[in-house]
């Protein structure tokens, strides 16, 4: 039990000591990302608003997509998509306390091969 609360608390200085640092606008939103075990969840957000602009996950449309690398990189690939038809062209990348490699690495690549900068 101890090591993961050890775990969970490194995750969590990460996470605030992050998010302190970047802040999302209209012009460049900020990219969210949870990850489960099953579950990959993605959301742009205008902090200055507090509102969503678009998000997009595995549960809905892309059901037959998995939390791997592979699937996190098309994943990644159809947000950048979906912020285009938004005329949104830069934002921060917020990895939510995750360590950035893998699947959440996958998924930044993913979205900057579709033209999105960070």
């Amino acid at each position: 039990m101890k090591r993961i609360a050890d775990k969970n608390r490194r995750k969590d200085r990460r996470k605030v000591r992050v998010r302190g640092k970047i802040s999302g606008t209209a012009t460049t939103p900020r990219i969210s990302v949870f990850k489960s075990n099953k579950h990959l969840y993605v959301q742009v957000i205008d902090d200055v608003a507090g509102a969503t602009l678009c998000a997009i996950s595995n549960v809905g449309d892309y059901k037959s997509l998995k939390v791997t690398v592979a699937d996190a990189a098309k994943l990644g690939a159809a947000l950048g998509e979906k912020m285009k038809t938004l005329n949104v062209t830069t934002a921060v990348f917020d990895r939510n306390g995750n360590l950035y490699h893998g699947v959440i690495k996958a998924l930044a690549d993913g979205t900057r091969k579709a033209g999105i900068a960070f």
